[in-house]
């Protein structure tokens, strides 16, 4: 399985639908929405940007989550993500700061 495959289908699952489910809320057709869904989580054909900001967005997370390379990098996202403006701005800071030291 690919990263975005594995990342895929754990959101997926955590959000407790089915791979139709998934496929037919992010705008699949019916009649291919579970196995696109199956072969994107197997890694076999891999989804456009296009469609993965919407599966994202059924799902509540960012895009960039599901190509991250590391756990902590995806956990990084999804709490960022969560963070209001002025939070973000203090994290940016956070971070430049810790990369200076």
């Amino acid at each position: 399985m690919s990263v975005l495959g594995d990342r895929l289908k754990q959101a997926r699952l955590k959000c407790g639908l089915s791979q139709e489910q998934l496929g037919l809320q992010a705008g699949l057709e019916v009649e291919s929405a579970s196995a696109r869904m199956n072969r994107y989580e197997r890694g076999t054909r891999v989804p456009g940007v296009e469609l993965m900001e919407r599966i994202g967005n059924v799902l509540g997370l960012p895009l960039a989550y599901f190509y991250a390379t590391s756990e902590d990098e995806a956990r990084l996202l999804v709490l960022y993500q969560r963070l209001s403006s002025d939070d973000k701005e203090k994290l940016c800071q956070l971070a430049e700061q810790l990369a200076i030291t």
